[in-house]
């Protein structure tokens, strides 16, 4: 089109284009943003516009496959946010590119259309889409911690409370524990999705349209499950956006923990983990350091995710609830963001327990030098001595602080201070030396506990065969939710007679 020829206007209301200062500051990134992550969405919620205006009888059949081959010209090639020729809106653009594609014009396209609930399908869309992409990324991450955990189940290691030692876990046990928050976010995120898996099309402005659309159909066509019911929450509701902000957002939080853990086992004083060089770090004036900033990375992306989530609240919260820029627009600024540093944080989560090491002689040493079997002494003492629970814990602990004093490592037991403190308490036990060993072996303290879910070998193998079970399960239902939009949007194009 001419510099010189101004187009015909989109609006009898305002005369005038946006702004130099509106089209560079608001417009043009929007319009930007939209080219490259929402045509794809728009081209084909146009496309079942058009089916729709031929199932009504305002688009003949030849009209119908021409409109389609214009919108697929108009998706490759797009012409950018102009203030004059499409006011900087791609609605506008899209529009204004199939018309000039079209060998006459239709009249009735476009007829009792509202931008609105065309931008919230769009939106609606491309979330959807990337929450899906961002459950693969769970579902690999879960595999590659449950893989680690599968070799680390029997190999003992400290386990921490309040900060002190506890009692005695194996990696294997603490990796289930990762996998299990990984595949809860990835089972959140796909009740997300059903439960948002609702079309917008035909709210129009917010109240509905004066034509009778077939809602179910034209959500049918585009993979959803069905109408969003109410016309009004079609367009002025974005929780769908902060309900999938919210998971990535805990699983941040919880992910910032299990970093944590790592970042203290890697540390000098500990030595428990250790990565490959290449995925470690150097101080470049204390050359005996080897730094693990990859973790730190991951622990500092993470806390963007809980951001990205509040930053969505602030930009609803105490809006009229209509349509509106501010919420449609303005409040997911930052959606595509959080789902990318979601899914950046997998990609390096992954690539981490794919490479990580634990060092069995340093965590075994660990193991050997604190009292980690005290709660099992006490348990001991009540069943074979008859003890009072809680007098048991109080001698447990009398024990401990005696052989502390006297130097002595949990192995290097001694049976005579324990018959004692008992025959102090008024109590005796017939082998006060089995006892203490039995209590402060560190492989009966993997081996040792009996309920489902414990640290056990044995139990910790099940959970991970549950676990990989789950997995694969959550990946055939991921599949299946790929498969309806795919198999939905050829579906569409074979309505519409367009090659794509």
């Amino acid at each position: 089109m001419s510099a010189n020829v101004r187009p015909d206007p989109f609006s009898g209301r305002i005369q005038g284009m946006p702004s130099n200062l509106l089209h560079e500051a608001v417009l043009e990134p929007q319009f930007r943003f939209e080219a490259e992550f929402l045509l794809r969405w728009y081209v084909a919620i146009e496309k079942v516009l058009a089916v729709e205006y031929h199932r009504q009888g305002l688009v003949t059949a030849p009209q119908l496959a021409e409109l389609g081959r214009a919108l697929d010209g108009a998706g490759a090639s797009l012409q950018t946010a102009d203030p004059l020729a499409n006011m900087s809106d791609i609605a506008f653009a899209l529009e204004r590119q199939v018309e000039g594609a079209l060998t006459e014009p239709v009249p009735a396209w476009h007829i009792d259309r509202s931008r609105n609930d065309l931008q919230a399908c769009a939106q609606l869309l491309f979330g959807l889409s990337r929450a899906l992409d961002t459950v693969e990324a769970l579902l690999e991450f879960a595999s590659a911690v449950q893989r680690l955990a599968a070799k680390a189940v029997d190999i003992p290691m400290p386990g921490y409370t309040h900060f002190q030692a506890a009692q005695v876990m194996t990696p294997g046990f603490y990796l289930a524990a990762v996998s299990d928050h990984a595949l809860h976010s990835a089972r959140r995120l796909l009740a997300c999705y059903d439960g948002n898996n609702l079309s917008p099309l035909g709210a129009g402005a917010m109240a509905g349209q004066d034509l009778p659309w077939d809602r179910e159909a034209m959500a049918a066509l585009l993979g959803f499950e069905g109408p969003r019911p109410h016309a009004l929450t079609s367009v002025a509701s974005r929780r769908w956006a902060c309900e999938l902000t919210a998971e990535l957002s805990l699983f941040g939080v919880e992910l910032s923990r299990f970093c944590t853990d790592l970042l203290t086992w890697g540390s000098s004083e500990y030595g428990f983990i250790d990565l490959p060089d290449e995925l470690s770090g150097i101080s470049s004036a204390m050359p005996q350091k080897k730094n693990f900033p990859v973790l730190e990375r991951i622990r500092g992306k993470s806390a963007h995710l809980s951001s990205f989530h509040l930053d969505l609240l602030m930009g609803q919260r105490n809006t009229p609830y209509q349509n509106l820029v501010e919420v449609s627009k303005e409040s997911t600024t930052h959606l595509r963001t959080a789902f990318d540093t979601a899914e950046t944080l997998l990609r390096l989560c992954t690539a981490v327990f794919d490479n990580l090491r634990f060092s069995e002689e340093r965590m075994l040493a660990a193991c050997e030098s604190e009292y980690l079997g005290g709660f099992t002494l006490a348990n001991l003492l009540t069943l074979h001595a008859k003890v009072p629970w809680r007098r048991s814990q109080v001698l447990a602990g009398r024990y401990i602080v005696a052989a502390t004093a006297e130097g002595r490592r949990p192995a290097e037991v001694a049976p005579e201070l324990l018959r004692e403190l008992l025959a102090e308490a008024g109590f005796a036990a017939d082998d006060p030396a089995a006892l203490l060993r039995e209590a402060f072996d560190v492989e009966r303290g993997v081996r040792g506990k009996r309920t489902a879910g414990s640290v056990s070998p044995d139990s910790v193998a099940e959970l991970l065969r549950a676990q990989n079970e789950e997995s694969q399960a959550l990946a055939a239902e991921w599949q299946a939710r790929c498969e309806r939009r795919r198999q939905a949007l050829l579906a569409l194009d074979g309505a519409l007679g367009a090659s794509t």
